[in-house]
């Protein structure tokens, strides 16, 4: 890629996005093409293509989607295969149409199949069902996949699909009902460790800067107490969905984003077709290989933000998939490695949440 040459970061405001055009703009690319959700409706094809006409990028990195945690995902299912697949087919389409030099395109481990084996290869794709709370989100993602290959095979594209793991950082998502396990846990502990120590003062800055279902900081302490409670932040006690025994894989978010931009600099679809085999799977894992509990995760956040507190377990609630481990061999042998580990990555995420 050229510095000045055209490139659209579809999705630039969320955790996703924000990351890898701040890594672009590191390493001196200075041509961006950059449309909120109020001036570029992707849900709309003929809005995406008149766009990807007037505009002609020259490349496109395809990290909007409609995401959510483990919540989210079971109770919008219609919404987020709908949202997702509309999406993708505009945004990758017009791609392809207007002669995008490569595309890339964001998935999610949440792919891999219930029971694929651990650590999941690329290869586990479509081996067995799908885990049923993100069925239609990781449905949308897989025709993603296939959509970039089928295209590169008869159309001679270059699109590329990676599967970032859990990912987390700044930008992240700190909605309590609609966020992923990390962010909202971390908000939860420190919401409970200032609940624990009677600091108001703190907890309505929160509420104020974030408001839980349209209650702010300005409301009384009787009703904060009300969303509180209903998202488990109790008096003495965080309550966790399910029994806190799956095993989950976190990346800092400016990794994956650094990941990304490697693929975009580094990686064709032509190094990635197998020799002598069909080429099916040809999408890129990106993760670190390593996991951690629920249950230790919310122990190690406990740690870093001092709270004195315990965690309550709700196993009437689901835990989903019990291991998503990634196995990010294919990237490490096209020569990227993740430096931060889970603590240092909470610290940071952490040090983020209070400055912003």
């Amino acid at each position: 890629m050229k510095k000045e040459e055209k490139i659209y970061v579809a999705g630039h405001n969320g955790l996703v996005g924000s990351a890898i055009l701040k890594n672009l703009k590191s390493k001196g690319y200075t041509n961006f093409l950059l449309r909120g959700i109020s001036e570029l409706d992707l849900l709309n094809q003929q809005t995406v293509f008149d766009f990807f006409e007037k505009e002609k990028p020259d490349y496109v990195i395809l990290a909007a989607a409609k995401v959510g945690g483990i919540v989210a995902n079971n109770t919008y299912r219609g919404q987020f295969i709908y949202e997702n697949l509309q999406i993708q087919n505009n945004v990758i389409h017009a791609a392809y149409l207007t002669g995008v030099k490569k595309l890339l395109f964001l998935g999610s481990t949440c792919i891999y199949p219930c029971e694929a084996p651990q650590p999941m290869a690329e290869d586990c794709l479509l081996t067995s069902p799908l885990e049923y709370t993100n069925e239609p989100y990781a449905i949308a993602k897989i025709a993603g996949i296939k959509l970039c290959e089928s295209y590169n095979l008869q159309y001679g594209t270059n699109f590329i699909a990676v599967m970032p793991t859990n990912l987390y950082g700044p930008n992240d998502n700190f909605d309590l009902e609609k966020s992923h396990v990390l962010p909202a846990l971390l908000r939860k502990v420190y919401l409970a460790k200032n609940r624990l120590e009677n600091n108001w003062e703190a907890i309505r800055k929160d509420f104020n800067k974030l408001p839980v279902e349209g209650v702010s900081g300005n409301d009384t302490e009787e009703t904060i107490l009300a969303k509180l409670n209903k998202y488990g932040v109790k008096n003495n006690s965080v309550e966790i969905w399910g029994t806190g025994k799956p095993m989950r894989e976190f990346l800092w978010s400016e990794e994956m984003a650094d990941a990304c931009v490697f693929v975009m600099e580094n990686v064709n679809f032509e190094d990635l077709k197998p020799e002598g085999k069909a080429i099916r799977n040809a999408h890129i894992n990106i993760g670190t290989g390593k996991e951690i509990s629920i249950g230790d995760l919310a122990e190690l956040i406990a740690k870093i933000l001092g709270y004195k507190g315990k965690f309550v377990f709700n196993a009437d609630k689901p835990d989903g998939t019990m291991r998503k481990l990634t196995d990010p061999s294919k990237l490490h042998q096209l020569g990227w490695k993740h430096k931060i580990e889970i603590e240092e990555g909470v610290k940071k995420l952490y040090d983020w949440y209070l400055d912003n």
